[in-house]
């Protein structure tokens, strides 16, 4: 059974650092790009993040470039999310996701995604 399990998530003030991580289980993912999205209340789940199995492609969302580092380590099965100078804004539910492909600018859209988290809540206050 395929699981994608978030942590990491908490409550930081603005300007402040977090570091998500995604444990994988229950298949090999080296043939997956591995993605973040986000999911703020009233708001529609957006894509953050992604990043090739190899790690040498990574691609942003234009709103967290320069402020946030999608990584993965392949021997741990995991993807991380390093978020430094955070805004209120980045307060959401921020889901691990997984697309069966190697290009990374196919998995950008939620409904593509051919495995999700459950999430992990981040709140910025002001």
């Amino acid at each position: 059974q395929v699981q994608l399990v978030e942590s990491g998530g908490g409550l930081v003030q603005a300007g402040g650092s977090l570091r998500l991580s995604c444990a994988a289980s229950g298949r090999n993912f080296s043939n997956h790009v591995m993605a973040w999205f986000r999911h703020a209340p009233g708001k529609e789940r957006k894509f953050v993040a992604n990043i090739s199995w190899g790690g040498g492609s990574t691609y942003y969302t234009d709103s967290v470039k320069g402020r946030f580092t999608i990584s993965r380590d392949n021997a741990k099965n995991t993807v991380y999310l390093q978020m430094n100078n955070l805004k209120p804004e980045d307060t959401a539910v921020y889901y691990c996701a997984a697309e069966r492909t190697t290009n990374i600018l196919s998995a950008l859209r939620p409904h593509v995604m051919d495995y999700w988290g459950k999430g992990t809540l981040v709140t910025v206050s002001s």
